[in-house]
């Protein structure tokens, strides 16, 4: 119906709704107020052009009332008064006389004829499209501003698929209350007794300040029932109105998993980084693109991406070539094998960074035991070319992205990142130039790590592989690896090892129960099977040695190890012979030094 035709409808009853309440109220009140026809006539028309001049004064006859709610009800009772008060001001200034008693008959009778005419509009759509389309039957966790904004939008869209049935919130002070007509059933121990009860289909979990911690007993909970378990959208994005509070997505494993984010120092990363020129190593790959994202945010005045794989280099230049432009940031993509010493030298003696965050990296583990000779190019000697040309250039600070493999490593991989932490150590007392490293545990999603494989196997319909039932990790988001390590930087005096606080511990098997869980399987159906121990590989993994624990956090979510020792001719003499060593040699070489298991010159080298 066009709307020139939808409002001349609602004229005409509100016209014929008027004086039926008019009669009614002459009705009730009876031989009371003496009334001529003339008179009546007066206040008939006083009464439909005073209530048609107040409907389009509050837009009544532009609300949709198929949505209609307390807003709307509040107007109708505004515009019913206000002209039956203009209606009982023109009868006294006629006649002298005023009935109180007839205008107030007249006045609910009104109020009660057009609320209920339009709230019967709603009504019956409501019934019309619930009767065509059965909706699954839905709890919302939470009954708070979040939940209950949840619970409306769902109640309002009437093409959502999901129908609440009521909320489950752990204060007492709201149980056995109905918001929105929808009661609060009980608290989060009583999920699963609840959504059996009830028939529950779907759970929404609506609480966006919700802790790790508490989120994950929450969805322990929803794993117990055969209901599909969602979450809102993260809090910054419905704050940025990236999307909206209905647009619900399915639990992930980085928020189980994840923690509490940290509050930077934003004041003092902002002398750091803002208006200055920033290089990236490695700036293709899942930690050194969040950093780009992340230092972009504080309006550096050039951003360097350089790194050696042209595709994933270009992906991260189209992502951020927008939101650069917009904020006035020059982004410059290089491509550069670290190996090349003149090549880098030339890359950053061009562009002067005044901060370096040196991600690139071979960090595949079992991949680099069988190829010792590229994780020394890569990781060591690609360290050092890099290193050096910040010296040379005089760079303000150089931050190396090392890893928890480089304690007591047994692997190639984590004795080649603690060789290189050795490396920028030595530089840092040599050099005008802060050298610091940062150190921490795995990252959720990053390439090459767990999660991505685990759910390949889960959509080929498994089995997924776990190498040992003992097997634990910890786990970091790349946005909050990324952040700490920016504020790492901007807290360098030099030669720290930084180290970032992973929070506990995870078994890897408990983690593929969980994601096999969270895409909708069973554990049984999928299965897991347990395959060894591969080769570089340890049981547990640890963020400081005995030698370099210091307890003291200077800064949330960040530690600083106590200083170590530096076997730099010994380093050298790898780097100049490791061609010549067979792989067996190189690598049982390469872990003796970065676990100081040789006699050796020690060069100290103080934080």
């Amino acid at each position: 119906m066009t709307y020139p035709k939808r409002m001349a409808l609602l004229m005409l009853l509100d016209c014929l709704l008027t004086m039926m309440s008019l009669l009614m109220g002459q009705l009730i009140v009876g031989n009371h107020l003496p009334m001529t026809p003339t008179r009546w006539i007066l206040l008939f028309c006083v009464l439909v052009v005073g209530h048609y001049l107040m409907s389009f004064g509050y837009r009544l006859y532009k609300k949709a009332w198929a949505y209609a709610s307390i807003g709307e009800l509040v107007a109708i009772l505004k515009i019913v008064t206000l002209s039956i008060v203009a209606t009982s001001l023109v009868q006294w200034l006629f006649t002298h006389r005023l009935s109180l008693r007839f205008f107030a008959v007249t006045w609910m009778v009104q109020l009660f004829l057009i609320g209920t005419s339009r709230f019967l509009w709603r009504i019956s759509r409501d019934t019309y499209i619930q009767g065509r389309k059965q909706k699954q039957r839905t709890l919302i966790i939470g009954a708070g501003s979040a939940g209950t904004m949840v619970a409306r939008q769902l109640l309002n869209n009437k093409g959502a698929e999901l129908q609440p049935m009521g909320f489950i919130d752990d204060d007492h002070k709201k149980q056995r209350l109905h918001f929105l007509g929808l009661p609060v059933l009980g608290g989060v121990a009583a999920i699963e007794t609840i959504v059996e009860h009830y028939d529950v289909q779907n759970v929404v979990i609506a609480i966006p300040s919700l802790s790790r911690k508490k989120l994950n007993a929450i969805f322990q909970e929803c794993l117990k029932t055969k209901a599909k378990t969602q979450i809102i959208p993260r809090l910054e994005d419905l704050v940025t109105g990236k999307v909206s509070v209905n647009q619900f997505r399915d639990v992930e494993v980085e928020d189980l998993l994840g923690r509490d984010p940290v509050e930077l120092d934003m004041a003092k990363i902002s002398d750091d980084v803002t208006g200055k020129t920033v290089l990236v190593t490695g700036a293709g790959g899942s930690i050194g693109s969040e950093l780009c994202r992340q230092l972009s945010h504080f309006q550096p005045k050039r951003l360097v991406l350089l790194g050696h794989g042209e595709n994933s280099i270009y992906s991260i230049e189209m992502e951020l070539k927008d939101y650069c432009m917009k904020r006035e940031i020059e982004l410059v993509s290089v491509i550069a094998d670290l190996q090349d010493r003149q090549r880098i030298e030339a890359v950053i003696a061009t562009y002067r960074p005044h901060v370096i965050y040196h991600a690139a990296a071979h960090k595949h583990v079992p991949l680099m035991e069988a190829n010792p000779e590229e994780a020394v190019k890569n990781n060591i000697i690609g360290t050092l070319n890099v290193a050096r040309a910040a010296s040379l250039s005089k760079v303000e600070t150089f931050v190396l992205i090392s890893s928890d493999k480089a304690v007591k490593p047994t692997s190639v991989m984590g004795a080649t990142k603690r060789l290189a932490e050795m490396l920028i150590q030595h530089l840092d007392a040599t050099s005008q130039t802060t050298f610091v490293a940062v150190r921490f545990g795995n990252v959720l999603g990053s390439r090459g790590s767990v999660i991505p494989l685990f759910k390949k196997q889960i959509e080929k319909g498994g089995p997924v592989t776990v190498t040992h039932p003992d097997m634990i990790r910890y786990f970091m988001t790349i946005p909050e690896a990324s952040r700490l390590v920016i504020q790492a930087g901007a807290l360098a005096k030099g030669g720290e090892i930084f180290i970032l606080d992973m929070g506990e511990p995870v078994k890897i098997v408990d983690l593929a129960k969980n994601l096999i869980q969270l895409s909708g399987n069973q554990i049984e159906e999928i299965g897991i099977t347990y395959t060894g121990v591969r080769p570089g590989e340890k049981l547990f993994e640890e963020l400081l040695t005995e030698e370099e624990v210091h307890e003291e956090q200077i800064f949330p979510k960040i530690y600083i190890g106590k200083a170590t020792g530096v076997y730099l001719p010994e380093i050298e003499q790898i780097i100049g012979g490791y061609a010549a060593l067979d792989q067996t040699a190189l690598k049982e070489r390469l872990v003796q030094l970065a676990n100081h298991k040789v006699s050796a010159s020690l060069v100290s080298v103080s934080s």
